[in-house]
């Protein structure tokens, strides 16, 4: 027997992998280098956000430690990609 929390837990994976498919095509597309930083971004938060939905249905509390991980790296990363443009690195927008 199917449960409201299983079609909620489909229709959160249906959501999020279309918007990771679509975050892939702007981070081939481009055109520039911040555009390509943000669509990495919102990959890892996507990412995150697919990996809690699989802790919630798996009911294991490990990859909520990894959703964590995975978030706090991706902060850095952005912190980092956000000082070296600011540094005047090579943006590709003009």
């Amino acid at each position: 027997m199917n449960s409201i929390l299983d079609y909620a837990l489909l229709g959160g994976f249906s959501i999020l992998s279309v918007a990771l498919l679509l975050s892939m095509v702007r981070l081939l597309k481009g055109p520039s280098l911040p555009d390509r930083v943000v669509a990495l971004e919102l990959i890892a938060s996507i990412t995150v956000g697919l990996i809690g939905l699989y802790a919630i249905r798996s009911g294991k509390d490990a990859y909520i430690d990894v959703t964590m991980v995975l978030a706090l790296t991706a902060f850095l990363a952005a912190i980092g990609f956000a000082r070296y443009l600011e540094k005047g690195g090579n943006r590709d927008d003009h």
